[in-house]
């Protein structure tokens, strides 16, 4: 009974052991990594305003998602949207000291954008509930896309050849 009793406590005691050592690496490791980005662009206080209460309702997906400025691939005639408008119905706007801020409401997510007289911003970004984004960006022009599974819904910002527009698209 005693030579039992012996056995368990060293089998806990090398268990505890090794169980803290396990915890300790693994905790100092983790301590030096960097988490990923936040999925949305902050909303400056100048901004805060032009948000509706709407926005509030709509909660981001848990699962992560690429951002960056790459360029995509080129179009490919199969990629049309299927339908395609100037604006949408459910936009906002209000006025900044830059331009007017427009936010656009899709299935997907939320885009807004700071419309200057000559150009464009990307005020925020953020993709409904089980839905991911992916954002572009060039001189010219500024893409949101949000997609699940096979559903796509892009809002499409350009100033090339005039003022800002914007076209939401779903595909």
């Amino acid at each position: 009974m005693r030579r039992g009793l012996v056995h368990v406590l060293a089998w806990l005691l090398a268990t505890g052991a090794a169980v803290t050592l396990s915890w300790w690496g693994v905790h100092t490791v983790m301590a030096g990594t960097a988490y990923d980005p936040p999925r949305a662009l902050p909303v400056t206080a100048a901004d805060a305003d032009a948000r509706d209460v709407t926005s509030a309702s709509r909660a981001p997906s848990a699962a992560p998602t690429p951002s960056g400025t790459a360029r995509p691939p080129a179009p490919s005639p199969t990629r049309t949207p299927a339908r395609s408008r100037p604006s949408s119905p459910t936009a906002s706007a209000s006025a900044t000291a830059s331009g007017r801020v427009k936010s656009y409401d899709t299935d997907g997510g939320r885009a807004v954008f700071d419309l200057g007289p000559a150009d464009a911003t990307l005020v925020s970004a953020t993709p409904g509930t089980g839905w991911s984004m992916q954002v572009w960006k060039t001189e010219s022009w500024i893409r949101v896309e949000f997609s699940r599974g096979a559903d796509r819904v892009s809002v499409f910002c350009t100033w090339h050849d005039g003022p800002p527009r914007v076209e939401v698209g779903t595909y």
